[in-house]
């Protein structure tokens, strides 16, 4: 597909530049958007804020209220609207929306019974689908309402998770693709390692396509033996990561390929300002241009 912007030129002479940051979480998406953002001239987006607002916040507050229902004092607070109960979702702090989606294994251990953590992480894929397919109406909407020309998308890096890198015709790609440009942080052995590092120390809810997530369950009862009513969550979520982490690499090549272009975390952790990030993205788009 053609970028929306060809050269380095085009995009550093560009009234309105439009950018969208792909990659695993931890490798800096989120990052580059705060500084763009804090330069006062780039509205961010963030795909995991709208999925847990715009999306998921009415599943995420009737969780929070079946917890506080088991609490008597708190029940008859509810019954008769003597409360508000909601979650404080930021760009920064995504864990009501983490706490929702949960984590499968034995109930003891805090996990959910399977059918029910698929059916979470379904309504997970339809939030993110649409949250995604959302970019065009806020690139209006910064303009339209705020003044802002330029624009970042900051997604979640369950993104390729998503979507089909290798059909042309994929709505979500295409749309994306059309209205920004799109660009990979490519992690390295080394930040691969890392972010296992960080992951096997606390384990955290995820998305994964239904057939990956369900090959990923059969697996490792397989493997391990374990019964599902007795996997430890964070157990089995450490195995679904480490696995994930590395299928997701090809994916995430595939729509820097076919729908964008690259740079590399290494690059990203040098970044100070909304200028060194715009550079870098050119630098981008000039190494695409030399390889094309």
């Amino acid at each position: 597909m053609p970028l929306l912007y060809d050269s380095a030129q085009a995009w550093l002479g560009a009234r309105d530049k439009r950018v969208l940051f792909f990659g695993m979480s931890g490798l800096g998406k989120t990052h580059m958007a705060n500084l763009l953002r804090g330069s006062g001239d780039w509205f961010h987006y963030s795909i995991d804020y709208r999925i847990g607002t715009a999306y998921m916040g009415e599943h995420i507050a009737d969780n929070l209220k079946r917890q506080a229902m088991t609490v008597p004092f708190l029940a008859e607070l509810l019954r008769t609207d003597s409360i508000f109960i909601g979650s404080n979702i930021t760009f920064d702090n995504l864990a009501p929306l983490a706490s929702y989606l949960g984590k499968p294994g034995n109930p003891e251990a805090g996990g959910l019974p399977f059918a029910e953590y698929m059916r979470r992480q379904d309504l997970h894929r339809r939030a993110e689908i649409n949250a995604l397919l959302d970019t065009p109406h806020f690139i209006n909407r910064a303009r339209d309402l705020y003044g802002y020309e330029n624009f970042i998308c900051d997604t979640g890096g369950s993104i390729c998770e998503v979507v089909n890198p290798a059909n042309p015709g994929d709505e979500v790609l295409r749309t994306l693709s059309t209205n920004t440009l799109m660009v990979w942080i490519e992690g390295s052995e080394d930040h691969t390692e890392e972010l296992i590092r960080r992951f096997v120390k606390a384990p955290k809810p995820m998305y994964y396509a239904p057939d990956r997530m369900r090959k990923l369950w059969d697996d490792f009862k397989r493997e391990t033996g374990v019964d599902a009513a007795d996997i430890v969550p964070d157990e089995f979520m450490r195995f679904a990561y480490r696995r994930a982490i590395h299928d997701r690499a090809p994916l995430y090549s595939e729509m820097a390929r076919n729908w964008g272009v690259r740079v590399s975390a290494s690059d990203v952790q040098t970044v100070r300002d909304a200028s060194d990030v715009t550079q870098m993205i050119a630098e981008a788009l000039e190494r695409q241009g030399q390889t094309a």
